[in-house]
């Protein structure tokens, strides 16, 4: 045991270390935005909530939360049900045609960001979604799928098969088994998904910045034009409650999946 412990304890050094290194932005965001100076500075001086009150009664950011908020949850819909359903399928294929499917499914997570935003640019212009409330979900939508498309098909790897095949034995159709007996049993990692997938909404920036014009403002791209204009700490206040609510969001995710399992 003690040998186990000397060998393992250089690796728990490591991965500590790149755990404070990854959370170092948050050490520095949460006191920036109590400070109670109008500029970026730490709190030396005491602390204030100045900049969170003067967040909620701005009205331009009231529009971009509640404009992030119904993008988000619109998008995290579609792409939690295509996700699933491409999960699913890719299960039931096989060969080429399974591949080709799970290819398809990342595809949005293996592209480089600038790169789906001139395609998705170039697309919406075509369809008439350019600064749409329709072409930023369905752009969001895209993006969240390939997250909703991996947790789900691991828990369907997971997943007796022999479960969906009593309940096809017993009388029940191919869509009244899925419906009743393979999403019940996977139902934490379709949460799981659809939590990643409202994340990726939440935080979104390029995508949003090449497809929207004035239409649509979202949290990200208000606290991206907020920078480029005048640097307060009122971005940073934004930022602490972007980190909470993501926080938030995985805690749930983990008491639900630690409920199932």
């Amino acid at each position: 045991m003690t040998m186990r412990f000397r060998y393992s304890l250089p690796f728990y050094i490591v991965a500590w270390s790149a755990l404070l290194f990854l959370m170092a932005p948050i050490f520095v965001v949460v006191p920036v935005s109590l400070t109670p100076t109008s500029f970026l500075s730490f709190p030396t001086e005491g602390l204030s909530l100045r900049h969170y009150q003067q967040l909620f009664q701005d009205p331009a950011w009231y529009r971009s939360m509640g404009q992030s908020v119904i993008i988000g949850l619109c998008s995290t819909v579609l792409a939690t049900a295509v996700g699933t359903a491409a999960a699913i399928g890719a299960l039931r294929l096989g060969g080429t045609l399974a591949m080709t499917t799970r290819v398809l499914a990342l595809l949005p997570l293996i592209v480089p960001p600038v790169v789906s935003a001139l395609a998705l640019y170039r697309s919406w212009v075509l369809l008439g979604l350019f600064d749409s409330w329709a072409g930023t979900i369905l752009a969001h939508a895209i993006l969240g799928v390939p997250y909703v498309f991996i947790t789900v098909s691991a828990a369907l790897s997971r997943l007796d098969p022999s479960i969906a095949m009593a309940a096809r034995n017993l009388g029940a159709g191919w869509a009244r088994t899925q419906l009743q007996i393979v999403l019940p049993n996977i139902r934490s990692g379709v949460f799981a998904g659809a939590v990643f997938a409202f994340i990726t909404s939440w935080d979104e920036l390029v995508v949003t910045l090449f497809i929207t014009s004035r239409g649509i403002f979202t949290l990200p791209r208000r606290m991206w034009d907020g920078i480029r204009e005048n640097i307060s700490p009122t971005i940073a206040a934004v930022a602490t409650i972007l980190i909470l609510f993501s926080i938030l969001l995985l805690l749930a995710m983990r008491l639900i999946r630690g409920r199932d399992a």
